[in-house]
């Protein structure tokens, strides 16, 4: 029981610690903006593919598998859908309303959803987690890159600007690489080909560097000074991303699956914070970039220093 409850302890060593460390690396500017941007690629590329790799390779292989990917989308399109239509109206500017949905739809799965889902159920939780991630992944780039493309052409009266890479074109990317990886992780698991046992030590060392290597760079990119204006325009965010959400998941999920750590996984997954891809998202189609990254700040913190703890407790 003890080392059940010592996990609680990465909460901090693996999700809140590398984001100070990342912040106070770009106050002293001892990184290079280059460093961290190959930090976030090999991140994606490597890291993500070992680990989806390594986790499907043993996930139990179940009926409910066949539909969570695409129960993996009502992550994205319930919280779009319900922030475009209520909450996001009141801002006047369609860069602000356009970087507030792009926040509403996309959430932290893969890193803090993987990370927390690991500390509580091990590899199957993480694996559960990257199956969600990876229906938001694909809803990125179909829905989300060309509903801010949408936002922005929209405010500037239709005014083409052109973007160094279109939307499509990031179909066919090599951040989505990690996809591979679950599909040689499941061929491996569904042929019967045992995981070797040492594998499996490889694979938790492989969690706490790849949440370094992920949340390093996000720290790196936060500016409290630019963001303070937004706070008081992002609390219905809270709102939705904390309890309306969570309420819907509990009840939709218990339709389809019974299984109990996949339904919890799902609750961990409903109450993630605004994703880091929320703000790259505003930066490449320059919606108010200030906004996205606030609402970064402030939900990540709320969950993890309030709501993961609580939901360690709860769920265990």
């Amino acid at each position: 029981m003890d080392s059940e409850y010592s996990r609680l302890v990465y909460v901090f060593t693996d999700l809140i610690a590398p984001l100070i460390v990342g912040y106070f690396l770009h106050r002293k500017k001892f990184l290079p903006d280059k460093f961290t941007n190959w930090l976030i690629k090999f991140n994606v590329i490597v890291i993500y593919t070992l680990l989806t790799l390594l986790s499907f390779w043993v996930l139990p292989l179940t009926r409910e598998l066949l539909f969570l990917l695409p129960f993996g989308a009502l992550y994205v399109i319930v919280p779009g859908l319900i922030g475009a239509l209520t909450f996001a109206r009141r801002h006047k500017s369609l860069l602000n309303r356009g970087a507030y949905v792009i926040s509403a739809m996309l959430s932290n799965l893969g890193t803090l959803g993987g990370v927390c889902a690991f500390i509580l159920y091990n590899e199957e939780g993480f694996a559960y987690t990257q199956i969600v991630g990876a229906c938001q992944n694909i809803l990125l780039v179909l829905v989300c890159f060309p509903l801010a493309q949408y936002y922005h052409e929209k405010h500037f009266a239709g005014n083409q600007v052109e973007h160094s890479q279109k939307w499509w074109q990031s179909l066919f990317s090599v951040n989505q690489i990690s996809i591979l990886g679950i599909i040689a992780g499941l061929f491996l698991n569904a042929n019967g080909i045992a995981r070797p046992e040492f594998l499996s030590e490889i694979f938790q060392r492989l969690v706490h560097f790849g949440a370094w290597i992920a949340l390093l760079p996000v720290g790196f990119l936060i500016n409290f000074s630019h963001t303070k204006y937004y706070y008081t325009r992002v609390w219905d965010l809270v709102f939705l991303r904390f309890l309306i959400m969570p309420a819907f998941i509990y009840f939709a999920s218990r339709i389809f699956f019974g299984d109990r750590i996949l339904l919890n996984t799902l609750l961990i997954c409903a109450m993630a914070p605004t994703a880091i891809n929320a703000v790259l998202t505003s930066r490449l189609y320059k919606l108010n970039v200030n906004l996205a990254i606030t609402s970064f700040i402030m939900t990540t913190a709320i969950f993890l220093l309030v709501l993961f703890p609580a939901l360690f407790f709860i769920l265990k």
